[in-house]
């Protein structure tokens, strides 16, 4: 884990020490045309002094609150549009100011008078914000194509708009007192034309040659997606859709999820080998019981035990009958000899 250093880098430093510088620019040329204005207002003509001191207070006013606000948005910009952008109202507030404190002369009623000249300066500051609005832009499309051609395109229409803007403002600043000829304005024209070509190049070598981001692809399955078209809105815990992160870019609730974490596939199951069979365990073997044997039923318990008589030996006499024959067995003694005769009563 990396600890965050406590100095900023370099690249940071050195762009707040320039934005810093530019803010103290801004409050020297203000303090500057407050002094030039007390100036005007002790060693001038009385003729008017109200006004144009009411007109010199609404617009160190104006160009105080447009400091404050191009000092909040320089972190939001680059350092080189944030330069321009307030050296561009220091200008306007150094021509406001000469305008404001200009002498009447017997010309300028031909031109509005005190109303003519506010109505110039409003397009002064028109004319000036729209340039620095077309560089921004401008900028922005050279930076997507980078050649040498694209180079040098850019850097000669910068130069041709920055020169279109002063012989545009000139006129409307000195025009009582300085005439115009009309070669002047003819190559007025001829520079706004230079300048529309080399604007409109730019844009057309980035749609022949510049790489194209690649289009966002619609989300699988369905599910909506934020505005970029790829990322997932988040789940709720019902399962639906979190629309109202749609708006405002994060989860409504702590249990909402990516739908690609909660609707993600399941992970196959790693392969475990089967566990052995476990041995059948041996019948236990108790001994047998010493009962004692079954006696048979009452009718053979009077009757005379059967027992197999011995094989007699081979070379026993044999009984004979008179007759030189042998009896016959009895029944059941096949094999054996007779039983003896039972003795006499």
């Amino acid at each position: 884990m990396t600890v965050p250093s406590a100095t900023p880098p370099r690249a940071d430093a050195a762009n707040s020490k320039i934005l810093r510088a530019a803010i103290w620019v801004a409050i020297g040329a203000l303090i500057a045309a407050a002094v030039v204005c007390v100036v005007m207002v002790l060693v001038g003509t009385a003729n008017g002094i109200v006004p144009r001191a009411f007109l010199t207070i609404v617009l160190m006013v104006a160009f105080a609150g447009v400091a404050l606000m191009d000092t909040y948005l320089a972190p939001r910009r680059p350092v080189w549009f944030a330069l321009t952008s307030m050296g561009v109202w220091i200008v306007t507030l150094l021509i406001g100011a000469v305008m404001i404190w200009l002498p009447l002369r017997a010309l300028s009623e031909s031109f509005g008078g005190g109303a003519g000249r506010f109505t110039s300066f409003l397009l002064i500051v028109l004319i000036l914000q729209l340039a620095v609005l077309h560089v921004r832009l401008f900028v922005k499309a050279w930076a997507r194509y980078s050649t040498v051609f694209t180079s040098i395109v850019a850097w000669t229409t910068i130069v041709l708009v920055g020169l279109l803007v002063i012989m545009l403002v000139a006129p409307l600043v000195l025009r009582e007192f300085v005439r115009f000829h009309d070669l002047y304005w003819r190559l007025t024209v001829a520079v706004a034309i230079l300048a529309a070509v080399g604007t409109a190049l730019i844009p057309l070598v980035n749609a022949l040659f510049a790489p194209r981001a690649p289009r966002a692809q619609a989300q699988a399955g369905g599910w909506p997606t934020y505005a970029d078209g790829v990322t997932p809105l988040p789940v709720l815990a019902d399962g639906q859709p979190d629309w109202n992160a749609y708006y405002t870019g994060r989860p409504t609730a702590p249990q909402a999820l990516p739908a690609q974490q909660a609707w993600a596939a399941p992970e196959p199951a790693p392969a475990v080998a089967p566990e052995p069979a476990q041995a059948a365990w041996p019948a236990p073997s108790w001994p047998a019981p010493d009962w004692p044997a079954p006696l048979p039923p009452a009718h053979e318990q009077n009757a005379a035990p059967q027992h197999p008589a011995p094989a007699p030996a081979a070379d026993a006499p044999q009984p004979s009958t008179p007759g030189g024959t042998q009896p016959p067995a009895a029944p059941g003694y096949e094999g054996f000899p007779p039983p003896p005769a039972p003795p006499q009563r």
